[in-house]
């Protein structure tokens, strides 16, 4: 019993040790020196994602370039990711060694769960206004946007507890890329705004086919005519247009409820007859696009350049892509009068390090992100939009809108019409709530969609004993359960150590004080 209490009690004393294994080392809060030491060599870390678009990794070793020349005593090391999950697990894997890069390309939601660190990432709110290295500060040795020049609404998204705790680097929202001379050849004229009764019509009627076997629609023996590539933001989305339940800022899970419910028994209806699929099950949605078997792509206007018969970036050959006409649209909607489209698109975020001269050196790079010349040439390479009215306003940004379809490269008319959608929509665009947890409630939402198709394609009914059962699954698979009111499991844990350990010491003496008496 006393080997037994002594191996408790190191358990419980290593406890706390253990726990810090998962979160940083230990780093004072960042204070602003009273001014950037240009004489001393730093060296900061930037990871940063892009579109496996050869352009954009150009124009950030373009900006690290222009950057040092202004700072020669800063030095900038690129390391590029195409998936912002690997970003976040990498992060996540880096923080207890303290080994994190200085700024970092990433979402809100990740963000969430760096900051549950101590002073783990750089709060901005004090450094916006600096009047020397703030927004617009007179130290800066570059022409950035002032706070008053950035979009409200991408800035807006990344205030956090009251707290800003990054700067928005550019923005996207999700578009529908509809093959216009199939909905037209299938006998329907496509709306203003496209409402889901209409793509679900269109995409049923598209499924006949032939005495050969093959679809009338488009003579081949493949056809998909719906294929949603992010089916977290279709569950997100399809839940915000109908006013109902996702989640609260406190971290409340609204989403097993009766609407969502409905939303999953009607894309099994529509799975059923093939008529719809997503990027998981069937692959990306532009390469069905491009070769003429799907009519409704929905994909990032950040992909809008590998959307199309004559798309600049294809992952198709040649000659298996179809001509046709490629309207942009917003993504279906329920209520046609009060449009919802989600923002997304990443963030900047500075992380913090005992050395305050390298925050701040992290601090003036994360904002030359924002100069017109990075936020202009950025946008160009796909469908996205400048997160400030500075670079928005630009005449050469102006003029390269105003060259739409001039060619297929630079001027390609479906990747300038995206972000057009996106500038025109800014404000119908909404974020979810961010919290400890929110990136996995993400992905939680779209699993329900995937795990739905997936049982459809096994042939497995999808009724509501069926949905009951994914509602008890989701939340454990995805560490959902927990609420504002519940203990965590590792409290409990430590608990039921302590009590143990007390109860053998308890029987322990108690066995002393029976010995003793005894003898």
């Amino acid at each position: 019993m006393k080997r037994a209490a002594a191996l408790i009690l190191c358990i419980l004393l290593l406890l706390p040790s253990l726990a810090a294994c998962h979160g940083a080392r230990k780093l004072a809060p960042f204070t602003m020196p009273a001014s950037f030491d240009d004489r001393t060599r730093v060296e900061i870390v930037f990871w940063a994602k892009y579109d496996t678009n050869q352009a954009q990794s150009d124009i950030y070793r373009k900006a690290i370039e222009d950057f040092t020349a202004l700072y020669p005593n800063i030095s900038v090391t690129l390391r590029l990711y195409t998936d912002y999950g690997r970003i976040y697990q990498d992060v996540i894997t880096n923080i207890p060694t303290g080994t994190t890069p200085n700024v970092c390309i990433t979402y809100p939601d990740h963000i969430a769960t760096y900051k549950t660190g101590e002073n783990v990432v750089t709060p901005l709110t004090a450094l916006l206004d600096d009047p020397k290295y703030g927004l617009g500060g007179s130290e800066l040795r570059f022409d950035g946007p002032r706070r008053d020049e950035l979009v409200p609404e991408f800035f807006a998204e990344c205030e956090l507890d009251g707290e800003y705790w990054a700067l928005p680097f550019m923005r996207s929202t999700e578009a529908c890329y509809v093959n216009k001379t199939y909905v037209e050849k299938l006998g329907f004229t496509l709306p203003e705004v496209l409402t889901w009764d209409f793509v679900w019509q269109v995409s049923e009627a598209a499924m006949a086919k032939d005495q050969d076997g093959n679809f009338l629609v488009n003579g081949q023996n493949a056809m998909i005519p719906f294929i949603y590539k992010s089916t977290d933001n279709m569950m997100i989305s399809m839940l915000r247009q109908l006013d109902a339940g996702y989640s609260t800022s406190d971290g409340e899970i609204l989403i097993f409820n009766d609407t969502t419910r409905s939303i999953l028994k009607e894309i099994a209806a529509h799975c059923a007859t093939r008529s719809f699929s997503t990027f998981k099950r069937s692959s990306y949605p532009g390469n069905w696009f491009n070769a003429g078997q799907c009519i409704f792509a929905v994909d990032s206007t950040a992909g809008a350049a590998w959307m199309g018969g004559s798309a600049p970036h294809m992952d198709i050959s040649a000659e298996n892509a179809v001509d046709f006409e490629t309207v942009v649209m917003e993504i279906p909607q329920a209520d046609p009068a009060n449009q919802k489209m989600i923002s997304q698109g990443p963030s900047v975020c500075v992380f913090n390090k005992s050395d305050p001269q390298e925050v701040l050196a992290s601090w003036l790079f994360a904002q030359f992100l924002l100069t017109n010349g990075v936020q202009k040439a950025y946008a160009g390479t796909e469908g996205y939009v400048p997160v400030t009215l500075k670079a928005q306003n630009d005449p050469e940004y102006l003029d390269y809108l105003a060259r739409s379809g001039e060619d297929n490269d630079t001027h390609y008319r479906v990747k300038i019409e995206a972000a057009q959608l996106l500038m025109a929509h800014t404000d119908d665009t909404f974020v979810t709530p961010v919290f400890n947890g929110s990136a996995a409630l993400r992905e939680a939402s779209g699993q329900m969609i995937e795990d739905v198709v997936n049982s459809v394609y096994r042939k497995t009914p999808v009724d509501d004993s069926y949905i009951d059962a994914l509602f008890e699954d989701i939340p454990n698979r995805y560490h959902l359960k927990m609420t504002s009111g519940e203990i965590p499991a590792g409290s409990i844990a430590l608990i039921v150590v302590i009590v143990a350990i007390w109860a053998l010491l308890g029987l322990w003496n108690l066995f002393l004080f029976i010995k003793k008496k005894k003898s």
